[in-house]
């Protein structure tokens, strides 16, 4: 009788030894509420990349979006193509320097840039698509036929200002083409802008050195006047109101001002310098501008 209840106490002790391990088991590793992972935010730092049009001879117009704020800015170059050609190393510099240092673009922006808006007046002088390289360049042929479309049409004549279809260039008479926003390349311009309608505009040109403010028939924006102003400070270029040697008819930033956009005109020193230091004190100083002057998001 004593072995009997020997063994059950010991059956006992074990059971309830067992049961007091469960219990610690329970409360110390299962009685826990899973804590859910956190899901790390991902930021793309990549730009935006579109073909936004084609050329007379089907060669893609493409424009590189940085950021996604509600204050877009947009730079345009190689409106004249290879008789410009630095403009548009120009603005490929500044696409490398947005996509090493995407932090340039404040929350509340958006940069665009269309590096090449006459792409076959490039490839004219160039003889290549896309990017190229100064080494590319020769020295040895002139680089006025690469100025006009394949159409022969001067497309910063072919814009909604005071067209007409005869213009002039240094005094002398170019194509504006057969009508308004009659080139495909000029069409593309408008159709993006429409579309996206950036708070401003800026071109590269060359050569003179200078800062242009653009206007059409009702004078020049204020707007436009305070972004000429501080692009030129910053970089040291000329800042001039109005471009008075010759008459200009149908230029797009004549166009942008008769639609209230602000447009302004950078022109480099010369035909085969890009500047990069002086555009980019420009370029940054007009970003702090509308950074100062738009509402935070």
């Amino acid at each position: 009788m004593k072995r009997f209840f020997s063994r059950r106490t010991t059956i006992f002790s074990i059971i309830f030894a067992m049961l007091i391990l469960c219990s610690f088991t329970y409360f110390t590793f299962c009685n826990k509420t899973t804590p859910v992972p956190s899901v790390p935010i991902v930021i793309n730092l990549e730009p935006k990349h579109e073909v936004i049009g084609k050329s007379v001879e089907q060669r893609p117009i493409e424009a590189f979006t940085y950021g996604n704020g509600k204050t877009h800015i947009l730079f345009v170059g190689g409106m004249h193509g290879g008789y410009e050609w630095n403009s548009v190393l120009l603005a490929y510099q500044f696409i490398d320097y947005l996509s090493t240092y995407p932090d340039f673009i404040k929350k509340n922006m958006t940069v665009t840039v269309i590096p090449s808006a006459n792409p076959d007046g490039v490839y004219k002088i160039v003889g290549k698509e896309g990017r190229f390289a100064i080494t590319d360049i020769s020295s040895d042929i002139s680089k006025d036929p690469g100025r006009v479309n394949v159409n022969g049409v001067d497309l910063n004549r072919n814009f909604d200002c005071n067209w007409q279809p005869k213009a002039t260039w240094k005094n002398n008479p170019v194509s504006a083409g057969l009508e308004v926003f009659s080139e495909p390349e000029t069409q593309t311009i408008r159709d993006f802008i429409l579309k996206d309608n950036p708070v401003s505009v800026i071109f590269w040109h060359s050569m003179s050195g200078s800062v242009y403010a653009s206007e059409c028939n009702n004078g020049i924006l204020p707007e436009t006047l305070n972004i000429m102003n501080v692009y030129a400070k910053a970089s040291g270029y000329n800042a001039i109101k109005t471009f008075d040697s010759y008459a200009i008819t149908g230029d797009s930033e004549g166009w942008l001002a008769s639609i209230n956009i602000p447009a302004i005109t950078v022109e480099l020193k010369t035909h085969e310098t890009v500047e990069w230091e002086q555009n980019l004190a420009g370029i940054k100083a007009l970003l702090d501008y509308y950074n100062s002057t738009s509402t935070p998001q």
